[in-house]
């Protein structure tokens, strides 16, 4: 989610410099103020996102910037130090005296590592390597598509994050017997949102410390570890890849710094990296989509963060699917969701050069239509105003070009940015002229054949509306249900449908942020049960559901996973992550929130992360939980 506990601009750096790249560095090779956290220590009294805000409210002025006349390093230049050095620079350095004693030492940490895209202390402690479970063979890999799996973010092409009784060995009369069979942690990590993928035997899964890790399913042993350049909250997805000898599958995954990866799935090797958008605030916080050799990769932004800045030139970010070859990470096209640049449109009375359109970030994984050719993804909202019209749509381009076939908007002239409230003090010229409701789509669309032959691709707004489109009719509307509930109100930009729902045969499954789960007939979108999370329904919702035949697993964000029975949602199992565990690893582990990614199941076992700390700490966790039939 995008939305970030902001405070009013404070321009403390505005006049002010960090010095060259050079003398910063020099300094951070100074003692910390306070030593880097320990890999078990995973409390702190803000999320892992927060930095964002305090990184505008108090610099970005200076580094977002640099051209106002401030010699500071630009922030894509701080993007390559290491969190060390900003956090030492901001302790006992350059910046010490300058802004870094406003600040307390958590809000310094969460800076660092909100510019660097790493967490303090996790290079070289995150690495397998450091581990006392390694397996004791690494047998080849067995071909992914050939036995039970969970691919990806959705599972399969059609995103529907429903798994088979073959491929998911696990029936909902067994789940009463569910136990606890192993628990993975993540050191120095802070929020578990990566999501695990099942494959061949294997677990492999991508973390906020900037490590992905390939583990055995069995018993959590780990193969291997590759870290990457910055952290990592997307699904990884695994298939065959060529050219590059004896390597026969390949595991792909984005990092919030916009960089895609290829690694050997055998022993993680780099095969090869990708930038997919140079934009300086660009990220892929959704899985990229394989399918049939390309990987469709989205891009989304934070510029929304800063944006409101008056010193800051707003907005240039344009939200965009990028078509890579699989097998080279050649670019094969890149559709961008707006249609026009953006140009200059007028200066505020600061004399910042404003810039429009800008918008439409991509932050879910793209699903795939091979009967039809094309690829379906839901966009975000407008920056500036007036919003473009495929901002807060659905929106379907022709798999081989790229080319935009059809798009259907939810929400018209929806702008939004960080601390722009209507009502917010010292709100900033760059504000848009309204602000939000930010109804972003930012849940996958799911594509389902039904027992008539009929296809529906189906998608959750967040302002609580769900669609049901016909692909094969240029996306004509059959149907749209809104889940409120009579005399509720509508949502904020936190939504009320975040990360998706999962579809079977006959019924679409939604977990609401008001707390509350819904199921609708897929073939009417009419309710057919909605039941309260708890007695008072008061709990958060806003993870992605997941299923199989008869139960749909849920998770909150008080860190409590259930499975619900589709037929009435009673709950049929519930387990508390919510607590400490001892882990095969030897980190120390805690859960948390289950905000974002959802329970992956294959093989009679289930897999999820545990700890969303994107707000608050409360929420933190660092640990992989796998669960078998007793």
């Amino acid at each position: 989610m995008k939305r970030t506990l902001l405070l009013p601009l404070l321009a403390v750096c505005a006049s002010l410099l960090l010095g060259s790249r050079a003398v910063a560095q020099s300094e951070a090779q100074k003692p910390l103020q306070t030593e880097p956290p320990a890999a078990n220590a995973i409390s702190s009294p803000s999320g892992t996102e927060i930095g964002n805000g305090i990184f505008e409210q108090k610099c970005v002025s200076c580094h977002g910037h640099p051209a106002t006349g401030s010699r500071a390093p630009s922030f894509a230049t701080m993007k390559l130090m290491a969190p060390e050095k900003i956090y030492a620079a901001l302790a006992t350095g350059l910046m010490a005296p300058v802004v870094g004693h406003t600040m307390t030492d958590m809000e310094k940490r969460r800076v660092a590592e909100t510019v660097s895209g790493r967490l303090i202390g996790s290079t070289g402690t995150g690495d397998a390597k450091a581990m006392p479970n390694h397996c004791e063979s690494n047998p080849p890999l067995s071909d992914p598509a050939a036995g039970p799996a969970w691919n990806g973010w959705g599972a399969d092409a059609g995103n529907t994050r429903f798994q088979s009784a073959k491929a998911a060995g696990l029936s909902a009369d067994q789940l009463p017997r569910l136990k606890l069979k192993w628990a993975f942690g993540f050191p120095t990590g802070l929020s578990a949102y990566g999501q695990p993928t099942i494959v061949s035997g294997r677990v492999f899964v991508a973390s906020d410390n900037g490590y992905v890790y390939s583990l055995d399913a069995q018993t959590g042993c780990v193969y291997w570890s590759f870290q990457a350049r910055a952290a990592m909250r997307t699904a990884i997805s695994v298939g065959r890849v060529t050219g590059h000898g004896d390597t026969k599958f390949a595991a792909y995954v984005g990092d919030q710094k916009a960089n895609v990866y290829a690694i050997d799935a055998q022993t993680g090797k780099l095969l090869w990296t990708r930038l997919v958008d140079d934009h300086f605030t660009a990220r892929v916080p959704g899985a990229p989509k394989l399918a049939d050799g390309r990987l469709f990769v989205p891009v989304s932004t934070f510029e929304e963060f800063s944006a409101s800045d008056p010193l800051y030139p707003c907005c240039t970010f344009q939200g965009s699917v990028v078509a890579l070859d699989a097998n080279t990470g050649e670019k094969i096209w890149k559709t961008y969701t707006i249609d026009e640049k953006p140009t200059p449109v007028k200066k505020n009375s600061q004399g910042t050069q404003l810039w429009a359109p800008s918008g439409g970030s991509v932050w879910n994984s793209p699903t795939v239509d091979r009967k039809r050719q094309m690829v379906y993804f839901g966009t975000g909202d407008g920056q500036t105003d007036p919003a473009p019209e495929t901002t807060d749509a659905v929106m379907a381009l022709d798999v081989k070009t790229g080319k935009r076939i059809w798009f259907h908007q939810g929400t018209a002239n929806d702008t939004f940015l960080g601390a722009c409230d209507d009502d917010a003090p010292n709100r900033s010229e760059n504000c848009p002229l309204h602000e939000g409701p930010d109804w972003d789509f930012g849940s996958s669309a799911m594509l389902r054949t039904l027992s008539n032959g009929h296809r529906l691709l189906v998608a959750g707004q967040k302002s609580g509306t769900v669609f049901a489109f016909d692909p094969d009719r240029n996306g004509a509307i059959v149907w749209n249900t809104s889940v409120l509930l009579p005399g509720q109100k509508p949502p904020t930009s936190f939504g009320e449908i975040v990360y998706g729902g999962a579809l079977d045969d006959h019924n679409v499954y939604f977990a609401l942020r008001s707390g509350r789960v819904i199921a609708l007939a897929l073939e009417t979108g009419k309710p057919v049960w909605s039941v309260p999370w708890g007695e008072s329904g008061a709990v958060t919702l806003s993870a992605a559901i997941t299923g199989i035949p008869g139960a749909v697993f849920v998770g909150d964000w008080d860190g409590k996973l259930k499975a619900l029975s589709t037929a009435d949602g009673r709950v049929l199992w519930q387990f508390n992550t919510a607590q400490k565990f001892d882990t095969v690893n030897g980190v120390l582990a805690k859960g948390g929130a289950m905000g974002s990614a959802g329970a992956t199941v294959a093989g009679g076992m289930v897999f999820v992360g545990s700890g969303y700390a994107v707000f608050s700490a409360d929420q933190a966790g660092n640990v992989l939980l796998a669960f078998s039939v007793e």
